[in-house]
């Protein structure tokens, strides 16, 4: 570490504050409200607050949200989760904070800039600092006392600013990212549902439109003006009805334990549901990559949990291994866009069948695949709506593998310029 690094305590640099435990019928109406989970999921606190909670002025007062305030979970199931933080950026108008937090509100006069903060307290060597009080058994709880012995190594406040700079402009860009990737979501399932649930283009010419919104008039042209009926009602005339299970096939995935990894050989992590939620991470099992291939997962494989927390996505989080309970989704007839929006659709129903079974783990069987019914246009409409369709998911796909990119590159220069070992400017090329 340079010598113009400087080490505190963190009670030298902060005041603490304890937050307000409200009753419950004080929630859902009032003024902004950080919320446990706010601090625990974000390094930063969110530009909007989304939790409300009826407080006082004298609360507000108390209980205040400024820019520069540090956060830090109070209790935890877990010595790992406990001391989660969360910096402000911003101050927030008439915002409290929940009682389950600490408050650190910087002392007057202090040069801690807030974003080498927010980095600062998720480093693996801060973590391992909040480690050190594992010595507790039971529900873990963070005092004061325990604040007192934590500490933070802080360079300048332009090298602060600059390290800030570089870590946030990579999570900049990861969030960028997520936004890029959830309206290409929602402009595919919007195209997909204008095409096959309501039919819009096709009840347009059978109103008498000789052109539609959005299409070129050769595809327009091509399209029947005429409906039948079906077991879904009308649909458009030499369209079929085919079951979800006849669209694609369903790949159970297997036993993994069957398949242990090695120390002697590269490994793949295993897929499960909190994977498929979360991402692949340090708690995710290991595989032999010996398994069976069509068990191997890749970037754009279409996967579906079938139990539990039913999900439907497109995998992008490298190479791993099909753990059971979840389907790899693949067709040899339709493109994958078709399918997994015929998927996406029926998820909600799958979720209601899953959560109405009296079990610990709901679930969905092959049967409701079946019983999950589609409609399928002919070959030549597939491809003219593939010329829309599938480049929104490509590019949501490729929007998603670069946050994983840029997020691997955020977590291995994170340590790196926090301790001082490289500076901004080295950091910046070695992340090129």
């Amino acid at each position: 570490m340079g010598d113009e690094w400087q080490e505190a305590q963190l009670t030298d640099l902060y005041d603490i504050s304890s937050g307000l435990s409200k009753p419950a019928q004080d929630f859902g109406a009032g003024s902004p409200f950080l919320s446990f989970k706010d601090v625990f999921n974000n390094i930063f606190v969110p530009d909007e607050l989304t939790h409300l909670v009826k407080s006082s002025d004298k609360e507000q007062e108390k209980c205040s949200v400024m820019r520069g305030d540090v956060f830090l979970t109070r209790t935890s199931e877990t010595m790992h989760e406990l001391g989660m933080s969360s910096v402000a950026l911003k101050s927030y108008d008439n915002a409290t904070f929940n009682g389950f937090t600490k408050r650190l509100r910087p002392k007057e006069g202090g040069t801690l800039i807030p974003e080498f903060v927010g980095y600062y307290l998720r480093s693996p060597q801060f973590r391992s600092e909040m480690l050190k009080f594992s010595t507790m058994s039971t529900r873990a709880s963070l005092n004061n006392e325990m604040i007192g012995q934590l500490k933070i190594s802080y360079p300048c406040v332009s090298k602060q600013k600059k390290i800030g700079q570089t870590l946030k402009g990579l999570d900049d860009k990861i969030e960028l990212n997520r936004r890029m990737s959830r309206t290409l979501e929602a402009m595919a399932r919007a195209v997909f549902k204008a095409w096959f649930v309501d039919f819009e283009p096709v009840k347009a010419k059978a109103a008498g439109a000789t052109s539609f919104r959005g299409i070129p008039q050769p595809i327009f042209d091509q399209l029947t003006d005429r409906f039948t009926d079906s077991e879904l009602g009308l649909v458009p005339e030499g369209w079929d009805i085919a079951p979800l299970d006849e669209i694609a096939e369903f790949l159970n995935g297997v036993a993994l334990q069957k398949y242990p990894a090695s120390p002697s050989e590269d490994s793949l992590p295993v897929i499960k549901i909190a994977e498929l939620r979360n991402g692949v991470s340090v708690k995710s099992g290991r595989a032999s990559p010996g398994l069976p291939s069509k068990y191997i997962v890749n970037d754009g494989d279409f996967l579906f949990s079938w139990s539990g927390s039913l999900l439907a996505k497109f995998w992008t989080e490298g190479e791993g291994a099909l753990n059971q309970h979840l389907f790899k989704v693949t067709s040899e007839i339709y493109p994958m866009w078709f399918v997994s929006q015929w998927v996406q659709y029926h998820l909600e129903a799958f979720q209601a069948i899953a959560a109405s079974k009296a079990t610990t783990m709901g679930h969905i069987q092959r049967r409701h695949l079946k019983e999950a019914l589609t409609v399928c246009a002919p070959k030549h409409v597939l491809d003219n709506i593939s010329t829309v369709m599938s480049p929104l998911i490509e590019k949501m796909i490729a929007s998603e593998i670069e946050s994983r990119t840029l997020k691997l590159i955020r977590d291995s220069l994170l340590p790196k310029l926090i301790s001082g070992e490289v500076s901004p400017s080295a950091a910046i090329t070695e992340g090129e």
